[in-house]
Protein backbone atom coordinates (compact mmCIF):
# COMPACT_ATOMS: atom_id res chain seq x y z
CA UNK A 1 0.00 0.00 0.00
CA UNK A 2 2.54 2.18 0.44
CA UNK A 3 2.48 5.63 2.01
CA UNK A 4 -1.03 7.09 2.75
CA UNK A 5 -1.24 9.17 -0.54
CA UNK A 6 -4.64 10.08 -1.62
CA UNK A 7 -3.75 11.68 -4.95
CA UNK A 8 -1.98 8.58 -5.90
CA UNK A 9 -5.12 5.84 -5.02
CA UNK A 10 -7.93 8.43 -4.92
CA UNK A 11 -7.09 8.42 -8.88
CA UNK A 12 -7.26 4.62 -9.05
CA UNK A 13 -10.58 4.48 -6.68
CA UNK A 14 -13.89 3.29 -8.65
CA UNK A 15 -15.90 6.56 -6.59
CA UNK A 16 -14.24 9.01 -8.49
CA UNK A 17 -16.29 9.37 -10.86
CA UNK A 18 -19.30 9.43 -8.94
CA UNK A 19 -21.73 12.41 -7.59
CA UNK A 20 -20.36 12.87 -4.06
CA UNK A 21 -23.71 13.11 -2.80
CA UNK A 22 -24.61 9.41 -3.59
CA UNK A 23 -21.44 8.99 -1.00
CA UNK A 24 -22.55 10.72 1.83
CA UNK A 25 -25.73 9.16 2.02
CA UNK A 26 -27.63 8.29 4.73
CA UNK A 27 -30.48 5.32 5.61
CA UNK A 28 -31.25 2.58 3.29
CA UNK A 29 -29.02 4.96 0.23
CA UNK A 30 -25.90 3.93 1.90
CA UNK A 31 -26.07 0.48 0.88
CA UNK A 32 -25.91 1.62 -2.76
CA UNK A 33 -23.08 4.05 -1.70
CA UNK A 34 -21.22 0.67 -0.52
CA UNK A 35 -21.84 -0.96 -3.35
CA UNK A 36 -19.87 0.89 -5.63
CA UNK A 37 -16.75 -0.03 -3.20
CA UNK A 38 -17.27 -3.64 -4.26
CA UNK A 39 -14.63 -4.58 -6.40
CA UNK A 40 -12.67 -1.17 -6.15
CA UNK A 41 -8.82 -2.05 -6.30
CA UNK A 42 -7.97 0.98 -3.52
CA UNK A 43 -10.57 -0.09 -1.25
CA UNK A 44 -8.02 -0.71 1.49
CA UNK A 45 -6.18 2.19 0.61
CA UNK A 46 -9.61 4.52 0.90
CA UNK A 47 -10.44 2.16 4.24
CA UNK A 48 -7.26 3.17 5.92
CA UNK A 49 -7.15 6.71 5.30
CA UNK A 50 -11.20 6.57 6.51
CA UNK A 51 -9.80 5.08 10.18
CA UNK A 52 -6.19 6.60 10.09
CA UNK A 53 -7.71 9.88 9.71
CA UNK A 54 -11.22 9.93 11.94
CA UNK A 55 -13.07 10.38 8.70
CA UNK A 56 -16.06 10.82 10.38
CA UNK A 57 -19.17 11.43 7.75
CA UNK A 58 -19.71 9.37 4.22
CA UNK A 59 -18.66 5.56 2.75
CA UNK A 60 -15.24 4.61 2.84
CA UNK A 61 -13.76 1.76 1.87
CA UNK A 62 -17.00 -0.18 1.85
CA UNK A 63 -18.22 0.97 5.50
CA UNK A 64 -20.16 3.53 6.89
CA UNK A 65 -19.73 6.30 9.53
CA UNK A 66 -21.18 3.81 11.75
CA UNK A 67 -19.30 0.72 10.98
CA UNK A 68 -15.96 2.71 11.30
CA UNK A 69 -17.06 4.20 14.83
CA UNK A 70 -17.74 0.71 15.66
CA UNK A 71 -14.82 -0.76 14.72
CA UNK A 72 -12.23 2.06 15.96
CA UNK A 73 -14.01 1.03 19.32
CA UNK A 74 -13.31 -2.61 19.30
CA UNK A 75 -9.78 -1.85 18.12
CA UNK A 76 -8.62 1.33 20.46
CA UNK A 77 -4.85 0.29 20.15
CA UNK A 78 -4.49 0.24 16.54
CA UNK A 79 -2.07 3.16 15.70
CA UNK A 80 -2.11 2.74 11.87
CA UNK A 81 -4.87 0.95 10.09
CA UNK A 82 -2.51 1.23 6.63
CA UNK A 83 -0.09 -1.06 8.12
CA UNK A 84 -2.72 -3.06 9.64
CA UNK A 85 -4.65 -3.36 6.27
CA UNK A 86 -1.32 -3.88 4.36
CA UNK A 87 -0.07 -6.74 6.75
CA UNK A 88 -3.53 -8.24 6.46
CA UNK A 89 -3.81 -7.94 2.94
CA UNK A 90 -0.41 -9.37 2.43
CA UNK A 91 -1.20 -12.42 4.69
CA UNK A 92 -4.60 -12.96 2.49
CA UNK A 93 -2.53 -12.66 -0.73
CA UNK A 94 -0.13 -15.44 0.65
CA UNK A 95 -2.72 -17.94 1.64
CA UNK A 96 -4.79 -17.29 -1.83
CA UNK A 97 -1.84 -17.48 -4.11
CA UNK A 98 -2.23 -19.52 -7.56
CA UNK A 99 -1.02 -23.22 -7.25
CA UNK A 100 -2.37 -23.11 -3.41
CA UNK A 101 -5.29 -24.94 -4.06
CA UNK A 102 -6.66 -28.03 -1.98
CA UNK A 103 -4.93 -30.43 -1.36
CA UNK A 104 -7.80 -32.77 -2.69
CA UNK A 105 -7.72 -30.92 -5.84
CA UNK A 106 -4.36 -32.23 -6.58
CA UNK A 107 -4.58 -35.58 -5.87
CA UNK A 108 -6.97 -35.80 -8.33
Amino acid sequence: MGEDDQDTWGARALCRTADPEELFAEGAAQNRAKAICTGCPVRTECLAHALDHRIEHGIWGGMTERERRSLLRRRPLVTSWRRLLEAARSEHEQRAAPGDGPAWDAAG
